[in-house]
């Protein structure tokens, strides 16, 4: 990731989100938040990435965490893709293609040699201090979300303190 290192601030952002209304980075504040960047709604990694978030919420949120999935889509097809598949994770739109550009997970792709721009399956975990403290480049998908899950608790632990 050109942009963004772990131990940096996360930069803020306010886009639109599934359901109506804006989400913003810094209304998390106080709070860990996952943010996984994703290419499109509705294609097979996308839908079980954003599946096995939506499964592991209540337990994200007992370990103190928010989960916002981000993709180019627009905010009407968030909604589809939402009701579809049963989604309760917070879909941001970034139209403009803004927000992944800043993170630079906007990159060129390649697909049976054709060269195309596309986001870069990623994750970050961004503390409630604004701080990323880890990223997840170039993302698989199977495991994934428990993978995030069990850092997120590793970091709850250890802010915690003894």
């Amino acid at each position: 990731m050109a942009n963004l290192t772990e131990g940096m601030i996360a930069p803020d952002f306010t886009l639109p989100r599934d359901g109506g209304g804006t989400v913003s980075l810094s209304q998390f504040r106080g709070k860990a938040v996952v943010l996984f960047f994703y290419p499109k709604d509705d294609t097979s990694g996308c839908t079980a990435e954003s599946i096995a978030f939506t499964g592991l919420k209540d337990d994200f949120a007992a370990a103190g965490a928010v989960i916002i999935g981000l993709s180019p889509d627009s905010v009407k097809k968030h909604d589809k893709f939402a009701k579809k598949y049963d989604l309760s994770v917070i879909l941001a739109a970034d139209e403009e293609k803004a927000v992944v550009n800043t993170y630079g997970v906007w990159v060129e792709k390649s697909l049976y040699g054709r060269k195309y721009m596309g986001v870069e399956r990623t994750t970050l975990l961004i503390d409630a201090e604004g701080v990323v403290r880890r990223l997840w480049e170039k993302v698989k998908v199977p495991g994934h979300a428990e993978e995030v899950l069990a850092t997120v608790k590793d970091l709850a632990k250890a802010d915690a303190g003894p």
